[in-house]
């Protein structure tokens, strides 16, 4: 009898799991650049991925790519992305979820402004993403 008290607690454990999965985001603060990484807290993905840390403004489009780093599927803790560009003060950078799919090679980042290699993740339609400022 405890055996099967024990599946049916993983089982409804694994289904409680699977469900938070639908939870995508990313956490992050506005943050010093000055180390030449931007960090988030907290990104959760339902898929290997990548996060990208693209160049924005007061309109929210997302621009040019200053970073980028893989995700694991599901919840992976302080991510940080080395900057391949110079970021100041004051700068808006949008952290995004990418997908790893589309492109030819696994495991390399192969994504440019407006291709569908590894492009943004969408939620009804909308990007995964949150905007922070450089400090």
């Amino acid at each position: 009898m405890k055996r099967i008290l024990l599946t049916l607690a993983l089982v409804a454990a694994a289904g409680t799991a699977s469900a938070d999965m639908g939870k995508m985001g990313v956490e992050a603060m506005d943050q010093s650049v000055a180390n030449g990484i931007v960090s988030a807290a907290k990104v959760t993905a339902t898929d290997n991925g990548w996060l990208v840390v693209h160049r924005t403004d007061d309109t929210m489009k997302p621009g040019p790519v200053v970073a980028y780093a893989p995700i694991r599927s599901g919840e992976t803790m302080d991510v940080a992305a080395i900057l391949t560009e110079p970021v100041a003060t004051g700068d808006k950078l949008m952290l995004m979820i990418h997908g790893e799919d589309g492109g030819m090679k696994t495991g390399a980042f192969e994504y440019t402004l407006g291709a569908k290699e590894d492009g943004p993740v969408r939620v009804d339609g909308k990007l995964v993403m949150t905007v922070i400022t450089a400090q």
